[in-house]
């Protein structure tokens, strides 16, 4: 049996190396965070150096197979995590151009990573999460997808239905370019920034709903906001500069119009340090959602992207 560290050639580790962009694409999606998808893939190229690697024939089924049942085994315990953790969980941003975003070809690969589809998935079972993701976002086709879960074809089929019937039932988006990502920031940040709640409100669905991950770290309330003037009123209180927020912050804040998980999004940064990431999701209504990360744990990805990209000047700087 083969599977000592030295034993495995320069031409299988590209194998598995062209492969692992996709790979980290797929766990992201299973489990919503930058880190654990790095871990699941370093944790399935281990599984790749131990295998007698002449008796796989097709490695990319081999290393996909390994590495959802990684994620499966990982979501299944983070339902438990989820359970104690600290305010409102969400998903860990990833900005514009990062290849963990993986393929955006249709509308519906898109949509499998937006931010609010993530927290979406949260609902859904591991196994749903991860048939759902298989074929929505990756196209593999059922027999495959029951190949590696171990379920039968019909199963399969059955499976991605149901998991679509519930995502669809709450999930109304409407797509967006960058130009008119940006266009939806700016606006938004003015209506924000104007010190009254007129302008925002009237950029807000009825139903919007407003909702932070401070993971314990950073203040953020416990329970989502509902409702266009109570995210409003927040918002007004959110943007509005004082010097115990500078304090926190470590700094003057700058405000930028960027994207997120193919969304509208404002980060915030001082200097070059990331210290926050507002998704807004946009529908033909108006804003139905604001998302943000301000967890420092789930920033660090973000910031890396953010460093080495040419950002320009913020729409807000200093405030």
């Amino acid at each position: 049996m083969r599977g000592v560290e030295n034993d495995i050639r320069p031409d299988e580790v590209e194998v598995f190396e062209n492969l692992r962009p996709r790979l980290e694409a797929i766990a992201y999606r299973l489990l919503g965070s930058a880190a654990e998808a790095e871990d699941a893939a370093q944790e399935t190229f281990l599984r790749w150096q131990a295998a007698d690697r002449e008796q796989i024939r097709v490695p990319a089924a081999w290393l996909t197979r390994v590495l959802t049942n990684l994620c499966l085994t990982q979501l299944r315990s983070a339902r438990a995590r989820r359970e104690v953790y600290v305010g409102q969980w969400l998903p860990e941003p990833l900005l514009e151009g990062d290849p963990m975003l993986g393929p955006a070809d249709t509308a519906e690969q898109r949509e499998s990573v937006s931010t609010a589809v993530l927290v979406l998935m949260e609902r859904l079972t591991p196994t749903e999460r991860a048939v759902y993701v298989l074929r929505e976002a990756f196209s593999y086709p059922h027999a495959e997808i029951a190949e590696m879960l171990d379920l039968t074809e019909a199963a399969s089929q059955q499976i991605f239905h149901r998991a679509k019937e519930h995502l669809a039932a709450e999930r109304v988006r409407t797509e967006v370019d960058r130009d008119a990502a940006r266009q939806v920031v700016e606006e938004f940040l003015a209506a924000a920034t104007s010190g009254r709640t007129e302008p925002l409100v009237a950029l807000l669905t009825a139903d919007v709903v407003g909702t932070g991950d401070g993971g314990g770290k950073v203040p953020a309330r416990a329970k989502s906001f509902v409702g266009a003037m109570a995210v409003a009123k927040f918002l007004r209180g959110l943007l509005r500069p004082t010097d115990v927020k500078r304090a926190l912050l470590g700094g003057s804040p700058d405000a930028y119009a960027w994207t997120a998980n193919g969304s509208p999004a404002v980060v915030i940064a001082v200097g070059e340090r990331l210290v926050g990431v507002m998704t807004l999701e946009v529908t033909d209504d108006g804003i139905a959602a604001i998302l943000s990360q301000v967890n420092p744990d789930k920033l660090g990805r973000a910031e890396r992207q953010w460093r080495a990209s040419d950002h320009g000047d913020p729409l807000i700087a200093g405030w």
